[in-house]
């Protein structure tokens, strides 16, 4: 019997947690049988994908960069692939501004349903906002650069919302490898092969759980909802949103991939898609990552010199589907708390967005804390979060798939224009495989 792909297997765990989330709802004591019995399971899942994030960007970028044939290489990656991450970014938040302000949801919404969410989510926003500015009062206009240089790796290891820092390490440590004598470190590249092989084995053994994981994560989300009224309520915000993330992902990326990347966009989409069933069941890009590489390898065929180096990258500072999230986000909650935002500070959520999102934790919740450095910078009060948090969780699932889709699409586009197969390592040509539609 012929074995059911992966994504068949990961979209029935999301229709089956659908329809048990609904019975679980229906029934006395439903909720809390599913957040004692169930709940652990999406947890532990979750909890193997972050296991596993931080070991696979140390071997697969330090493995990647060594694998160039010098430096000048490595900076004609880098800078075409963070300059398309910022430019795909911008355009996101564009896209988000124009459509809220063409839809214009705040205007949707009653006063009585104004307070209810207020009064509901007051207490769980003041968190936010008071971490939010605890960590703005710590930085200084060149914090982002500091953040980036650790000093001590081992802590940096100790939390997945230090990517960077890892990123930061690993590319010292590739730099150091192609700048020496290949005799002189033949030995650690034999370690970083061997290394490689066995975690890409270790997400081979985390994914036969994926749609088990998948399962326990949407009966929770279900069962855990705030009540149906509030989402009619924020039907129109999150249709605005939905939609603005529709026209990016199957628009301009559909564009980008058949004009730019030359391939098909129905293969590319395809070829990702257990990776975007993934992020939109676990909310986070760092967790996703194993299986963002294992499809951009297998399915796309991307070079493992590229994909090791871009979409760890990618992972940490390309976050447009929360990006455009941010732009829809903040012009709605100033739409329903009477703010009447300037094209000038609607230009300042642009530029804010951008720049914040390139320190942006790639974990759930981190949009949050991004909206209340937005909403302060055109001087709305972040207390109006409150009014989108009951949806707040369903649209985090959708934009963390956007992002993944957008660092696929740049490691797509790295692959082919990115860097020459004439410059690649000799040792390496071997085991390079082509992509079919080049």
């Amino acid at each position: 019997m012929k074995k059911i792909a992966l994504h068949w297997q990961i979209l029935i765990g999301i229709v089956g947690g659908i329809l048990l989330g609904a019975l679980c709802v229906q029934f006395d004591g439903g909720k809390e049988f599913a957040s004692d019995w169930i709940k652990p399971f999406g947890t532990i899942f979750i909890n193997l994908l972050k296991l596993i994030a931080i070991p696979l960007i140390i071997v697969s970028l330090i493995k990647g960069v060594s694998d160039l044939k010098d430096v000048t290489q490595l900076s004609s990656l880098g800078l075409r692939t963070f300059g398309l991450y910022i430019l795909t970014t911008f355009i996101a938040v564009t896209i988000g501004l124009g459509m809220v302000n063409l839809i214009e949801p705040g205007n949707f919404i009653s006063d009585d349903t104004r307070q209810e969410m207020l009064q509901s989510f007051g207490g769980e926003v003041g968190e936010k906002v008071e971490q939010a500015n605890e960590v703005k009062s710590k930085r200084g206009p060149l914090q982002v650069i500091v953040d980036i240089v650790p000093d001590n790796i081992f802590h940096a290891t100790t939390s997945n919302g230090n990517m960077l820092q890892v990123i930061f390490f690993s590319l010292l440590v590739g730099i150091a490898m192609i700048s020496l004598p290949m005799n002189q470190i033949q030995g650690l590249k034999n370690v970083l092969d061997s290394g490689y092989n066995v975690v890409l084995k270790i997400v081979d053994i985390i994914m036969m759980f994926a749609p088990y994981g998948v399962f326990a994560l949407i009966i929770t989300l279900i069962a855990e909802a705030p009540s149906i009224d509030m989402f009619k309520a924020l039907g129109m915000y999150a249709l605005t949103v939905i939609g603005g993330l529709l026209v990016l992902v199957y628009g301009v990326y559909t564009i980008i991939i058949y004009s730019f990347g030359k391939m098909n966009p129905f293969k590319f989409f395809k070829g990702i898609l257990p990776a975007q069933l993934l992020g939109f069941s676990t909310s986070s890009s760092a967790a996703t990552l194993p299986v963002t590489m294992e499809c951009a390898k297998e399915n796309l065929h991307i070079r493992k010199e590229v994909l090791s180096f871009v979409l760890p990258v990618g992972a940490t500072i390309n976050m447009d589907g929360t990006c455009l999230y941010q732009g829809v986000a903040a012009v709605f909650i100033a739409q329903v708390m009477g703010y009447d935002l300037t094209v000038a500070q609607q230009l300042n959520v642009i530029a804010t967005a951008t720049l914040a999102s390139i320190g942006a934790a790639a974990v759930p919740g981190a949009g949050i804390l991004m909206l209340v450095i937005v909403l302060e910078s055109i001087g709305v009060n972040p207390a109006g979060i409150a009014l989108i948090f009951a949806v707040d969780r369903p649209l985090d699932m959708l934009r963390t798939a956007t992002n993944i889709s957008g660092d696929s699409m740049v490691a797509l586009l790295m692959n082919r224009f990115g860097m020459g197969r004439t410059t690649l390592p000799q040792n390496n040509a071997t085991h390079i495989k082509p992509n079919a539609e080049e």
